[in-house]
């Protein structure tokens, strides 16, 4: 069996570069290089820049070199993070854009400013919803084929004014794209969720081992090393008496609860063990090893159990046969392994004591260790006196466990 080292269930702090994450907002998608987007867009205003006349500092060209800066900048807008720009300010930049596009194209009298257009058009379809974007995307091919149809400027006669009509129909790339992000994000984000979820229950898993550990260290040592305590402290008090006949029996008692603890110890060993044996072995085996070995009896067709069932069937059956030991010492004990359909069931039985039970108070978490194995298989677990039949006045434990 290998051991893990535990974690803490409680969510951990996230660590500087996941915090840095989410103040960067959503996570690139693959296949959508930013810096292509950049070139892209820088190529764009530099064939402009060289192509688009007349532009200088007065009349016409102070216009035109104004409406230029205005779509650069609109162009240059669409590489803002979306989370940090809202949609309604986004459909505002964008509706300015396209008026400006249309007016660069009215106002130039050559060059390449119908590329605004297209470009804003594609990433109309990209950044707002379908139908603000289908809506937007008819408005600019309305205001460019508008602008080139009724001879607004100066360069309509190089211009068709079917390529306005156009310039709104890259909104379909836009949309297209905007579609395979946020299926791609979605998946991406699955991803995270199953690996979040994943990491959460081997959390629980390794939380679930520690506490059958816990119980496992708690039915080894704690009664024993209670009962071994107790002894050496009578012992301790009898030889001021000077009683020696009664300070070796403490002695020899606490020698006898040595050795019970080794025994319970290999047990626990071999419990926890992944190749641990059958449970009839293991259960036969181990009473055998306390001296007990006509008490068992089997009912039903044996059949093999799952290692986890086996473990705490066995752990169950150690704790029930020390606290009998420890509250009803001489009395009989009877241990009943019975196999049915639909589950196994283990019972552990003993008769009112015969010799003096010694005063002794334990930790109290035996019985709640019992049922917290039971709880783990989907069983029930029951204890108490014996109303009846051939152990009437002692006490019982009995597990059942499904399956």
């Amino acid at each position: 069996m290998q051991y893990v080292l535990p974690v803490s269930a409680t969510p951990s702090a996230p660590t500087p570069q996941q915090a840095a994450d989410q103040e960067a907002g959503p996570r690139p998608v693959p296949g959508q290089d930013p810096r292509v987007q950049w070139a892209v867009t820088l190529a764009v205003i530099a064939v402009g820049a060289l192509t688009i006349r007349p532009m200088g500092f007065s009349g016409r060209g102070l216009a035109v070199a104004v409406l230029f800066v205005i779509n650069a900048a609109a162009l240059l807008a669409r590489r803002l993070p979306e989370h940090k720009v809202p949609q309604h300010l986004a459909l505002v930049w964008l509706s300015l854009g396209i008026v400006a596009a249309a007016a660069l194209i009215g106002t130039s009298s050559s060059g390449t400013s119908y590329l605004f257009a297209f470009f804003l058009a594609g990433h109309i379809g990209y950044r707002l919803e379908t139908k603000q974007a289908l809506v937007l995307a008819g408005a600019c091919s309305l205001l460019c084929g508008g602008v080139l149809y009724f001879h607004l400027g100066p360069g309509h006669h190089l211009l068709p004014w079917t390529l306005g009509l156009t310039t709104g129909t890259p909104v379909l790339i836009g949309i297209i794209n905007r579609s395979q992000r946020r299926a791609v994000r979605a998946a991406i984000e699955a991803a995270e969720s199953a690996e979040r979820a994943a990491r959460a229950e081997a959390r629980t898993a390794v939380l679930t081992e520690r506490s059958r550990i816990a119980r496992d260290v708690h039915d080894v040592l704690a009664h024993s090393l209670a009962g071994i305590n107790m002894q050496l402290e009578l012992a301790d008090a009898l030889l001021d008496t000077g009683d020696l006949d009664r300070v070796r029996e403490a002695n020899d008692k606490a020698h006898d609860l040595v050795k019970e603890s080794l025994k319970q110890a290999q047990w626990t060993v071999h419990a926890l063990r992944e190749d641990a044996l059958p449970l009839l072995e293991s259960l036969t085996a181990m009473l055998a090893s306390t001296g007990r070995r006509d008490v068992l009896t089997v009912t039903g067709t044996v059949r093999a159990v799952p290692a986890q069932v086996t473990q705490n069937l066995l752990r169950i059956a150690q704790e029930a046969l020390t606290n009998a030991a420890r509250h009803a010492p001489g009395g009989e004990v009877g241990v009943e392994l019975e196999f049915t359909a639909s589950s196994t069931t283990l019972s552990v039985r003993n008769r009112p004591a015969t010799r003096k039970v010694s005063v002794d108070v334990g930790s109290g978490m035996g019985l709640i260790g019992m049922r917290e194995r039971v709880a783990l298989l989907g069983g029930t677990l029951t204890a108490g006196p014996v109303t009846d039949g051939p152990y009437q006045g002692g006490w019982q434990v009995e597990a059942v466990i499904p399956g």
